[in-house]
């Protein structure tokens, strides 16, 4: 992709900071990324065709394997750093990283992150989705739908050359604040694409104006984990992935895998 020099050279002299190349993916790349990222999504669409009450976390799993091997990807969690599944299933008071198991029932009430990143043809599409299942109360009716109207907001404020780094943080953080919500600091978005996790790490709590600018042929994710009480979180001991709230209130999380383009923006999985 090729940058707008005059813009640079503007921002340059204000002395602004300015990701890395190595931030910036080619057009050859971009289109690796959109691919795959396509094929997350189909991914996720099937769980949401087939996901319902009674149906355990694992068969979740197992749907997405099915779905992923027929759509010629590779399921990017399964071993990666020894993470045992396909997907991360993460339920009610699960921030992140639940792993899915036969034993645990999907049930009325629940509220459940489904978390999916594809390899496809050696790119990354990275996305996650919340379901609900049946009366789940108003306050989690509330925190499931901030959660999404967070992303939303905060990629409609995603302007080339213009935009920071930090500015996608103040957006979800002000909005969680404002429902009496916190959010997690130390586990956030990040670049995606030719791994599964790269630079830059986005924070979804920050000020407007901090922070790298964003430029075209950016791609990362981001992924506000939501919480109805404290932001303090624990780790299970016995797996040592799942994170769970530590007052073991609710959390919820939606991810979109974005571009930055040389007019806006562009999401390539959701």
């Amino acid at each position: 992709m090729i940058l707008n020099q005059e813009k640079i050279d503007a921002l340059k002299a204000q002395k602004a900071s300015l990701p890395p190349l190595r931030f910036l993916k080619s057009d050859k790349q971009i289109d690796g990324c959109r691919k795959a990222g396509a094929v997350n999504s189909l991914v996720l669409d099937a769980v949401a065709k087939e996901i319902q009450v009674g149906m355990s976390t694992e068969d979740i799993d197992r749907i997405v394997m099915r779905e992923t091997k027929a759509l010629g990807g590779i399921p990017a969690c399964l071993g990666f750093e020894g993470f045992p599944k396909a997907v991360c299933t993460s339920r009610n008071a699960v921030i992140c990283h639940g792993i899915p198991d036969k034993n645990e029932i999907i049930r009325e009430g629940d509220i459940l992150n489904v978390d999916c990143t594809t390899i496809y043809d050696g790119y990354f599409g990275d996305a996650s989705r919340m379901f609900t299942f049946g009366n789940i109360g108003k306050k989690a009716e509330e925190l499931v739908a901030v959660t999404k109207e967070a992303v939303d907001l905060a990629i409609s404020h995603l302007v080339p050359y213009e935009s920071h780094l930090s500015d996608i943080g103040y957006y979800i953080g002000g909005l969680a604040k404002r429902h009496g919500f916190s959010v997690v600091r130390e586990i956030g978005g990040h670049g995606v694409g030719l791994e599964m996790h790269e630079d830059p790490y986005v924070c979804h709590l920050g000020f407007l104006g901090r922070g790298i600018v964003l430029l075209p042929g950016m791609i990362f994710t981001i992924e506000p984990m939501i919480c109805e009480g404290t932001n303090k979180f624990t780790v299970d001991q016995k797996n040592g992935w799942t994170i769970y709230t530590a007052d073991r209130k609710l959390s919820a999380q939606v991810e979109h895998e974005v571009l930055i383009t040389e007019t806006g923006y562009e999401i390539l999985s959701k």
